[in-house]
């Protein structure tokens, strides 16, 4: 069909004005297409702009912001060069992890600085050198009180979610900072809204700026049922696949952001045995036909698709959309779950959500001006069910279509024996043991969050998503104390590419290096690599057994994981 042609006329990253090192790791990281934030601020801020930005979060703000700094950054001077200040912990890390991907082959080095961390660990980074400052601004006065922060050569300033400072009383300590910094500085401020102090601001510290405003329009949701999950980023697969074992879609479109998590998830979910096929932006028409072509037919029960490749598919019987990575924008939301519910029928949205990404959630729902319904992770117990009824659900199809003639002769046989009740229940017993065998050795209950929770900013066990992240998302780093000392964390070059699991490091460091699995700390499978939270008194101990042995046939390398 015509519509699920790739429009080529799409603005590019490379076309904004960013070099060809930004927009390589860009094509890297799976960025297909720039969001109209985007498109307006870069070449503004590329200009030598002060800018004035009006967008709410998840409309690709800190790209907008970011990508230009990286770019101008002197690379080869190690002073601090750019300053973002940020209301909160959570948005000062987000930021400086987005600002050390888009820089990282530039060799820009970043520095998240906020309130809770050991100042120490701050210290030492400033003393080494870094280009740029993610913070809020109580520690970053804390900083320049102390003089351990010099600000006289930064070049870039980025004042993030001006509003939200407002209303947390930090104007004044703003007005403080910039007033170290040089009058010659490129500023940016955005503001979802603009109050009148949040306008003097913006008249006291930015120069004639070229004011950028991204309209939010209120958009009606289609009649589906709409649900989300709240699940930290290492959990998200086991999620979404215990959803779908839940919902057990008959066809459903499953969105990431980018192509490369389309390529990473469409593997994964088939080593679990789904039907998944990828539609990105990497794909040639002929193969984007063949994707179709099979997932039409029912070949392909699940499409895993970027937005920018999924614009114009006609596809009618849709009865799931899943947001695996909430969308960049509420518009692009509305647009993504508008294809399941059509003609009539009944459609289910799921939206996976980061605990730190609760205020996207929100903008969601003012959008469509209604709650999305918050749902519990199914647990063991809810799969096992869910199996136990779709046993049954073939045995009364196997029934109603009488093909079993072939196996009377074994039950006339037995049940010369036995109880023809207790032999049906025998048979039963074996057929959902062998459904059973699907379920892997190391499944078992996730963490729930709920999103009322995250609304609320409860504390777990001492982490709450305000400010804080998620101990499976963030490990623990060397000096936690466990039951057999202090612990130190590990790099293993195998993860979740390779298929590596939790279980296979454990068995992998208690079978060679013959510590027992209990003395095991925290475990962060990423893509190409794994962390491995071991007591320090075993490390090395750990570090020689498994440099050389293999985990799942394959030879790893084992070192101290660095403390960035």
């Amino acid at each position: 069909m015509a519509g699920e042609n790739e429009t080529t006329s799409e603005t590019t990253f490379e076309s904004l004005g960013l070099g060809s090192e930004v927009s390589a790791t860009l094509q890297t990281l799976g960025y297909e297409e720039p969001t109209p934030i985007q498109v307006q601020a870069i070449p503004t801020l590329l200009a030598g702009r002060d800018v004035l930005g009006s967008a709410a979060t998840g409309t690709g703000k800190t790209a907008a912001f970011a990508l230009p700094m990286v770019e101008m950054i002197d690379a080869d001077a190690s002073t601090v060069q750019g300053l973002v200040l940020a209301p909160t912990r959570e948005l000062a890390v987000q930021v400086a992890e987005a600002v050390h991907r888009y820089g990282k082959h530039r060799g820009i080095t970043v520095l998240p600085v906020y309130g809770g961390q050991p100042i120490q660990r701050q210290l030492s980074a400033l003393r080494r050198g870094v280009q740029v400052i993610v913070g809020t601004p109580g520690r970053l006065l804390d900083h320049i009180r102390r003089g351990t922060l010099k600000l006289d050569d930064v070049r870039y300033v980025i004042i993030d979610e001006a509003d939200e400072m407002l209303d947390m009383g930090f104007i004044e300590d703003i007005d403080a900072i910039l007033e170290k910094t040089p009058d010659e500085r490129q500023t940016a401020l955005f503001s979802a809204t603009f109050p009148p102090r949040i306008t003097e601001l913006a008249q006291r510290h930015l120069r004639d700026p070229v004011r950028v405003m991204i309209k939010q329009e209120r958009m009606e949701s289609p009649l589906v049922r709409q649900v989300a999950y709240v699940v930290p980023r290492p959990h998200k697969l086991e999620a979404l696949a215990r959803v779908l074992d839940l919902e057990s879609p008959t066809s459903a479109i499953i969105f990431c952001r980018t192509r490369t998590e389309v390529d990473d998830l469409t593997e994964a979910l088939a080593i679990r045995g789904y039907r998944p096929e990828a539609l990105h932006g990497g794909l040639t028409q002929v193969q984007r036909d063949k994707v179709m072509g099979r997932f039409r037919e029912g070949v392909a029960d699940l499409l895993i698709a970027t937005d920018v490749a999924a614009r114009g598919l006609d596809v009618e019987q849709v009865s799931h959309v899943v947001n695996y990575d909430i969308p960049q924008s509420p518009e692009a939301y509305v647009h993504r779950i508008g294809r399941t519910g059509r003609a009539g029928r009944e459609g289910t949205a799921i939206t996976l959500v980061q605990p730190r990404e609760h205020r996207m959630l929100k903008g969601i729902e003012r959008l469509i001006r209604q709650r999305i319904e918050p749902a519990r992770i199914p647990t063991v117990a809810d799969l096992r069910a869910r199996r136990t009824e779709l046993f049954r659900a073939s045995l009364q199809e196997t029934l109603i279509a009488e093909n079993y003639e072939g196996y009377r002769g074994v039950v006339e046989t037995l049940a010369e024996q036995f109880d023809l009740m207790d032999i049906a229940a025998a048979a039963s017993k074996l057929a959902a043991e062998t459904m059973r065998g699907e379920e892997r050795e190391d499944e078992r209950d996730l963490p729930q969050w709920t999103p009322d929770e995250v609304r609320r900013g409860d504390d777990k066990e001492g982490r709450g998503p305000r400010g804080r992240r998620d101990s499976a998302e963030s490990p623990p780093r060397r000096g936690r104390r466990g039951d057999d000392g202090p612990m130190t964390q590990l790099f293993v070059s195998v993860g979740r590419r390779r298929g590596i699991r939790p279980a296979d490091l454990v068995g992998a460091i208690a079978g060679e290096a013959k510590i027992p699995g209990s003395a095991i700390g925290a475990i962060e499978i990423a893509d190409q690599f794994s962390l491995v939270e071991v007591p320090e008194s075993l490390a090395d101990q750990v570090i020689r057994a498994l440099s050389r042995a293999a985990i799942k046939g394959r030879p790893v390398s084992v070192r101290r994981a660095r403390d960035d």
